[in-house]
């Protein structure tokens, strides 16, 4: 997908149910969030979720999908040591590539305020090593930077240069503030690149033929599927707490078959889905 001329758009998922639904909604590609993995535990994303909980839900992600999962891997869960151990466990559960970012610990949701940077040699250290405990050359290694928001446009074109002369294969400078920002990061920027697009960020909506023309491979949705998630549950939860049940929104609730045949219920009960994967090639 990097290495080709077209855009993919990997919504973000954060269990398997929604990675289900992605795969099943035609895309090609998996984003696992953990912006959406921390607040489906309840928590904000400001790194409360540990390195254990966010590999414990990938696993489950991994095993329900036979797409491509870029996953979020925060700052790496540490220092240089941690995050070559993140991509070890990344490869090991079967993710497709992860994206590393330069905050410092704790970090924060890419589009809040307030956030702060590591020093760029401490990032190019971390890449290095998480470069160096890759196994799997096909998997995909992205670096982030947070710089604008903290430092500027040109530090942060200064730090993707960084981190792309350290060996990444794609850049993702988050959270540019304008469309002319956006062109800049792709007129700097001529290698594949990542870009988190979103109604209500502070990134403007850029229609997915010019991210193409601009050169951006990869389009993450991150929070989209959560948030309406959040709305179709408070819907309900108002009709249950008025009506007494949900009937005013029958049209709207996905019917019992439906719902069995999106988790592959009767797949499961004859062992079919275990089959199909034992056929698979190792």
């Amino acid at each position: 997908m990097i290495d080709g001329e077209d855009v993919h758009v990997a919504p973000g998922a954060f269990d398997g149910l929604t990675t289900r639904l992605v795969e099943r909604a035609g895309f090609d590609l998996v984003y696992a969030s953990g912006g959406a993995i921390a607040r489906s535990a309840g928590v904000p994303d400001i790194g409360l979720v540990s390195f254990a909980e966010v590999v414990d839900r990938l696993t489950s992600m991994a095993e329900v999908t036979s797409l491509p999962i870029l996953a979020d891997a925060d700052t790496g869960f540490g220092n240089e040591v941690n995050a070559a151990r993140t991509v070890r466990a990344y490869e090991r559960i079967g993710m497709a590539g992860l994206h590393i970012e330069d905050q410092s610990f704790p970090k924060r949701c890419g589009h809040l305020d307030d956030k702060s940077l590591v020093p760029v040699e401490e990032m190019v250290l971390k890449l290095r090593s998480v470069l160096a405990a890759r196994t799997d050359p096909d998997f995909v290694v992205v670096a982030r930077t947070d710089a604008i928001a903290v430092e500027g446009l040109d530090a942060a074109l200064d730090r993707a240069r960084a981190y792309l002369d350290a060996g990444a294969d794609v850049i993702f400078v988050e959270a540019p503030e304008t469309v002319e920002q956006v062109e800049a990061v792709a007129e700097a920027i001529p290698e594949p690149k990542l870009i988190n697009m979103f109604h209500g960020g502070k990134t403007p909506v850029v229609p997915l033929e010019r991210l193409r023309e601009l050169g951006y491979r990869l389009v993450i949705v991150p929070s989209d599927l959560q948030r309406a998630a959040v709305a179709a549950v408070e819907r309900t939860l108002r009709a249950i707490r008025e009506d007494g049940d949900s009937s005013s929104l029958s049209g709207e609730l996905t019917p019992f078959s439906r719902r069995e045949e999106i988790v592959r219920t009767r797949d499961y009960l004859s062992g079919a889905v275990f089959t199909e994967r034992s056929a698979e090639p190792v």
